[in-house]
């Protein structure tokens, strides 16, 4: 008889239905308990993680360990624990009557006569009083066991948390880069319409004062010419500092024009080749101009090369930079040159440098950045 029961059990015609209903109502039963667990004890478990894209809903959902989990919460450990329950109300109520004793032995019938011994009805109220006592301590390793079990196998498991958790980290590092550049962008501005400006009109009266006054004493006239040309170079200063913040032809024209002025300012002959078929976020513009003009800026100090290439190109959602030199290699980020700071820059948008410098050279440089964050 045992067999054809077995066979009808793991039949796929009932087996699938019976799947079916438990995944759907693993969901509802978990958030009802973990309301009840809220409500009752303060205690928060946190949601479990929605499937990933697939194309079954219901696959997806089988694919998770955290369904089975919560399917045997709800099958096991919730009927152990609602018998758990039961139990100790079954201790209280024993605990309330053998305490009680004296109150309703007289409503015993005669034929159960325990008025006379003694013995008894001490033993019954110790015993009584022993549960009354014990009671609470059992009431809270229950609960105990039920937040326990309820964080074990309603919530998010270990890698679960580590998961979730560096998920928010990423999240919120890619704010707090998107802040920074927002906050580069701001600094960038002000200063150009602000300090700049005055500037430029400080020097443009000084140079007017230079070139009008006549009658005044060589002295003087020297105090003029002095104050017009350190204007002037503060104004030069100012211009760079403002363009190693944000350049704002970068924001006004993108990167392709943006790195152009800098293949055009570097002291050695560059040859840039950019081709963008993909939208950029600021951010990662913003990275990938600062990038290349450090790695120029390292060329120029210590390759001794005589040239430089420069691709940009935008792969498979990736911004792809790769620039090379014909200097005389050895290039070593333990060294103290400027790779650590290009890997950390790189690194801070979730990108990737490389480099592939032998002695003798050539150096080449490989950085990949997401072309959105």
């Amino acid at each position: 008889m045992a067999l054809p029961v077995w066979l009808a059990v793991t039949d796929t015609r009932l087996l699938l239905p019976v799947l079916a209903i438990l995944l759907c109502c693993t969901r509802p039963l978990t958030a009802v308990q973990r309301g009840r667990l809220r409500a009752l004890y303060g205690v928060e478990v946190p949601p479990p993680p929605r499937p990933g894209d697939s194309p079954s809903r219901l696959l997806g959902r089988l694919r998770l360990v955290l369904t089975w989990r919560q399917a045997a919460y709800h099958l096991v450990v919730g009927p152990l624990l609602a018998l758990g329950a039961l139990a100790m109300a079954y201790v209280w109520g024993a605990a309330l009557v053998l305490t009680t004793v004296y109150g309703w032995i007289w409503l015993m019938p005669p034929t159960v006569d325990l008025r006379g011994n003694w013995p008894a009805m001490v033993s019954f109220t110790v015993s009584g009083l022993l549960l009354a006592v014990v009671s609470p301590w059992l009431a809270a390793l229950m609960a105990w066991l039920e937040v326990w079990a309820a964080r074990l196998l309603l919530g998010p498991n270990r890698a679960e948390r580590l998961e979730q958790r560096v998920e928010e980290i990423a999240e919120s590092r890619a704010g707090l880069v998107d802040a920074v550049d927002a906050e580069r962008r701001r600094i960038e501005r002000d200063l150009h319409d602000g300090a700049q400006q005055r500037l430029t009109s400080l020097a443009m009266n000084l140079g007017l004062a230079r070139r009008t006054l006549k009658d005044v004493s060589p002295e003087a006239m020297q105090v003029i010419v002095e104050a017009h040309e350190e204007a002037q170079a503060a104004i030069d200063e100012l211009r760079d500092l403002v363009r190693g913040l944000h350049p704002a032809v970068l924001e006004d024209r993108g990167l392709d024009a943006a790195l152009s002025g800098i293949a055009a300012r570097a002291p050695l002959p560059v040859r840039l080749d950019v081709e963008l078929s993909e939208p950029i976020a600021p951010t990662v513009e913003a990275v990938a101009y600062f990038t290349v003009s450090e790695a120029l800026t390292n060329v120029a100090k210590h390759a001794r090369a005589k040239s430089c290439d420069v691709s940009v190109r935008t792969v498979g959602g990736r911004l792809r930079l790769v620039i090379g030199d014909d200097g005389v290699g050895g290039a070593d980020a333990s060294r103290g040159t400027g790779l650590t700071g290009l890997r950390k820059r790189a690194a801070s948008v979730d990108g990737t440098l490389s480099v592939l410098s032998p002695l003798g050279g050539p150096t080449t440089i490989t950085v990949e950045l997401p072309c959105a964050l």
